[in-house]
Order: C-alpha cells, then sequence, then structure tokens
C-alpha cells in the first residue's frame, strides 16, 4: 500500500500529517520493487518489527523520523525543514494478512512569508501519495521512491490537470503488473498458456479486461466492497483453475470465456483496492481510474508478448541445435508449446495452491 501524507500550512505551522506501514519503513525492503513484503530479502526483519505491540513500534517511530529529516523529505523556498514528531498511533495487529497502518503527526515552524514547498521521498520507501490540505486547488500527486513533489505553491492552485492525472497513473497501474503484480502475472500467462492460437488468447483477454474494468470502477468508486479475506484467496484460486484447465484442455472451451469474465471480476476488485487507497480528489479519480486501468492492461500485454519472444526463441534455439545435430526431425512449434504450456502451467498451479492455503488460513 502506498504511503499517504496530507500536507497543510498555516500562518508559520506546517503540518505532515501521515498514514504508513512503519515497520515496512523501518525495515529496509526495497518497497519500490516488491509488492509483498514476504517476497522481500529481508522480510524476516518485517516480520520481527510486526510482532512488536504497538506501543514498542510507536517508540521505533523516531527512527523513521530521522530517516526522514536526513533526507530531508520537506524543503521551504529551497531550505531543509527538520519535523519534530507530534504523535504516533499504532493499533494491535489485528489481521496478519493487512499491513499494520500508523498514524504520524508531524510539524515544523515556518517562515510567515513562505512561498513555496517542496516534498521528497526516500529512494525504496514505495509510493507516496501527498494532499496538500486548506486551499483552493490543490495539490495532490503520487511521488515514487527517490522523486520529489516539485515546487507547491503554499497559497495552492497547484491542483493537477484531468491529463495530468491521466498520464501520471498510467505507469502505476503498468507498475501494479511488472514487477509488483505476481499473482496477476501468472494468471496472464496461463491465459496464454492455454493454445498456440491468436483467437482462444483474445477471447480469454478481451472478457478478462471487460470484467476487470466494471470492478475495477465500481470497487474504486466505492459502489462494491468485498474484503481482501474474500478476494485474495478467490483470486488464487481462479489462477489454480486456468492453469489446471490448461494441462488438460487442447483449446478453447464454450464456457472457458464466461468463466475468465467471472474471474476478471475478482481481479478488478483486486485492482480497486489498490487505486482506492490513493484518496483521490473527485476531479481527478476518473483521470486516475481511465490511466491507471490502460497502465494495468498495458503491463497484461507486456507480459504476453515477452512470453511469445521467450517461447519464439525457445523454438529457435532447439531447431538450431536439431539442424547442428543433423537430425531428421526439426522441432515443432506446436510441440514445443505444449511441453511449455504443461510445464509452465503446472509450476503456476503449485504456486497458486499455495496461495489458495496462505490466503486463506493465515
Amino acid at each position: 500500500m502506498p504511503t499517504i501524507a496530507d500536507v497543510t500550512v498555516e500562518g508559520e505551522v506546517l503540518r505532515l500529517d501521515v498514514r504508513a506501514n512503519i515497520e515496512a519503513q523501518l525495515s529496509g525492503i526495497d518497497l519500490d520493487a516488491v509488492a509483498d513484503t514476504d517476497n522481500a530479502e529481508n522480510a524476516a526483519d518485517y516480520d520481527a518489527l510486526r510482532a512488536l505491540s504497538g506501543a514498542d513500534v510507536a517508540a521505533r517511530a523516531p527512527d523513521l523520523v530521522d530517516v526522514w529529516n536526513a533526507l530531508p523529505i520537506v524543503t521551504v523556498d529551497g531550505a531543509p525543514l527538520t519535523l519534530v514528531l507530534d504523535t504516533v498511533t499504532v493499533p494491535e495487529v489485528a489481521n496478519q494478512e493487512l499491513a499494520r497502518v500508523s498514524d504520524i503527526a508531524l510539524s515544523a515552524a515556518v517562515p510567515a512569508e513562505t512561498k513555496q514547498i517542496t516534498v521528497a521521498w526516500p529512494d525504496g520507501a514505495g509510493d507516496l501519495i501527498l494532499r496538500q490540505q486548506g486551499v483552493d486547488a490543490p495539490y495532490t500527486g503520487l511521488i515514487s521512491g527517490g522523486g520529489n513533489s516539485g515546487a507547491i505553491s503554499v497559497s495552492g492552485g497547484d491542483a493537477a490537470s484531468g491529463w495530468q492525472t491521466f498520464g501520471a497513473y498510467i505507469p502505476v497501474g503498468f507498475d501494479h503488473i511488472l514487477p509488483k503484480g505476481l499473482d496477476h502475472i501468472l494468471f496472464v500467462l496461463g491465459l496464454f498458456f492455454l493454445s498456440t492460437r491468436i483467437g482462444p488468447l483474445l477471447w480469454q483477454v478481451t472478457a478478462f479486461t471487460l470484467a476487470h474494468t466494471v470492478t475495477l470502477a465500481l470497487g474504486a468508486l466505492g459502489l462494491v466492497n468485498i474484503p481482501g479475506s474474500i478476494v485474495e484467496p478467490l483470486i488464487a484460486a481462479s489462477i489454480v483453475y486456468v492453469a489446471i484447465e490448461n494441462i488438460f484442455a487442447r483449446g478453447l472451451s464454450t464456457w472457458r470465456p464466461v468463466i475468465i469474465f467471472g474471474f476478471g471480476l475478482l481481479h478488478g476488485l483486486g485492482f480497486a483496492s489498490v487505486l482506492g487507497e490513493f484518496g483521490l480528489p473527485d476531479g481527478q479519480f476518473i483521470p486516475a481510474l481511465i490511466g491507471f486501468n490502460i497502465g494495468v492492461e498495458l503491463g497484461q500485454l507486456t507480459v504476453i508478448a515477452l512470453a511469445a519472444i521467450a517461447l519464439w526463441l525457445g523454438v529457435r534455439a532447439a531447431r538450431m541445435s536439431d539442424l547442428e545435430g543433423q537430425e531428421e526431425t526439426i522441432t515443432d512449434y506446436n510441440v514445443m508449446f505444449r511441453a511449455w504450456s504443461v510445464t509452465g502451467s503446472l509450476i503456476i498451479a503449485v504456486i497458486a495452491i499455495y496461495w489458495v492455503i496462505e490466503r486463506t488460513l493465515l
């Protein structure tokens, strides 16, 4: 999940109210590279912090503020600002599957004549949603790890246009597939592994796209809300189904696009949970929704393209090996694809079965 920060300047006081996963920020996990902390190299450090009580984690909050001030994350008219920790609220862990989100209130004195502020975000800290409060046409932006907001006028007027928001959220959607969306990557590969013909792939991708577009919009707008504890195991189960059917099926069945459509509805709710965390203003929500969805589609098409290229290179290498050995039979594309399909689908099924168990029981 992204970190969310609200910045307010009133008179000679700047306030920064942050909602963050303190444990993830302190653990050293590269949140720009991984979406699931369980897959990080130093996941054990995160788990150790997560096992602490709320009070013990709150006691570590000053360490995080020191990291932010060392950057610094806030500059005022080009001068670094040292933030002071006012309060920190850390809940106890209620659900092992969900990140613990803490509230951190920071403040600092600023000159009365302050014109501009800039907010930076540390490399490896994941995404930051920054929202300006208390002014007309406030700035709202997505800052990736290692980036910054640019100069923000204290008096307001820096709200992004619809086109700017649309463009900014295309890479957010793409990033949710590549490299962070391993479950969605495996599902798309499952669609690819069904057949060598383009027709079955187009039918499946079309059904999947239409379905997840519907629930992405409904979920992100808050019209449909199903807990992640239900959606995530079902997403994993959908991957299992697609992978196992690939092993036994020889082509597109009449019911598979319908089933894929149903699975797409589930995956759309998963996408919506990500976009819904960003807390965008009403005027920017629709452009962000469309841009995010286009980014997701580009990510999925990239996965399919990379898989097709890898298969082509594999077939080409096998044929060259046959020629060099002066064998009588040249490797057939369909035979190679079937070998890849069964092997790949078996691997996908095993991984997804583990996810079903993990997401259901833990």
